[in-house]
């Protein structure tokens, strides 16, 4: 029997830290339990796998994990498979540009973590977020530039990869540029997202999401196929570049012009400056 896959349905958790769990069992032979994506799994079911298991928000995604898995990657090879494929189909909250955390336990007992959460830039102060009467604005801090950190999780995947992965950084970034290249069914959790994203992009000016993401003026009707070629770009320099693919060259110059533009303060200098952390976790 092939292998299968689980999407975790019924919760809202963190979709990065749910493409990551996988990276919490330590590495060895896996094998991967998927369950068929058109029979929802109930929160509180137990979902049983003999070696390992990939869990994410998005069908899709735990697949290109589970056939990591299935073609002998270890888990930290699966959580970054999953977490940039999660960049293309779960656009709303598992993109590259924000940040996170994994956590890693070692069959010997070993755990260690990855911080790769978002830093503030260099320009950044306490009064960036108040208004010239120095009120606090809360559209400053949460749908302005100001608000966005240099992102973490290009920098903290490709550091647990360097660590601790077994296949090349090339195979694990490329299912996520075929998504976006190729495109893929759109779910009906996705066509939602979309028509809340879409809407609230028109409404702020936000054009290149609009016209990254729009469906020719139409809301997204589930089973559609997306393609995201911008994107797909920008994971191939990814892939072929590694970490410098997103914080120095093309991609910083595109990253910190979007900023000057529109008011924020990340530059070129806070894009190559940025390094994820290894530490000790609280265990």
């Amino acid at each position: 029997m092939r292998p299968r896959a689980h999407l975790r349905r019924g919760g809202v958790a963190a979709p990065l830290a749910l493409a990551l769990a996988v990276a919490t069992a330590g590495a060895g032979t896996w094998l991967a339990v998927r369950a068929d994506a058109a029979a929802p799994v109930r929160a509180g079911d137990p979902v049983r796998a003999p070696n390992g298991m990939v869990v994410s928000q998005s069908a899709i995604a735990s697949e290109v994990g589970a056939r990591v898995l299935e073609e002998g990657g270890n888990a930290i090879d699966a959580a970054v498979a999953t977490g940039l494929a999660l960049a293309v189909t779960h656009p709303t909250a598992g993109n590259i540009g924000g940040g996170g955390f994994m956590v890693v336990r070692f069959p010997d007992g070993r755990v260690t973590a990855y911080d790769f959460r978002e830093r503030a830039p260099a320009a950044a102060h306490p009064d960036m977020f108040l208004e010239a009467d120095g009120e606090y604005s809360p559209e400053r801090h949460h749908n302005s530039h100001l608000a966005v950190g240099v992102p973490g999780t290009v920098a903290g995947f490709w550091m647990a990869h360097a660590a601790h992965g077994s296949r090349s950084w090339e195979d694990l970034v490329d299912p996520a540029v075929e998504l976006a290249r190729d495109g893929f069914p759109v779910s009906e959790d996705l066509a939602d997202g979309l028509d809340y994203l879409l809407r609230d992009a028109r409404e702020r000016g936000y054009t290149a999401t609009v016209d990254a993401y729009s469906n020719a003026g139409r809301p997204w009707t589930a089973g559609e196929t997306i393609r995201l070629p911008d994107l797909a770009r920008t994971l191939a320099r990814i892939r072929d570049q590694g970490r410098d693919g997103f914080y120095r060259g093309e991609t910083a110059r595109m990253l910190a012009a979007e900023m000057e533009r529109g008011g924020g303060w990340i530059t070129e200098a806070d894009l190559a400056d940025y390094e994820a952390v290894e530490r000790e976790p609280v265990v």
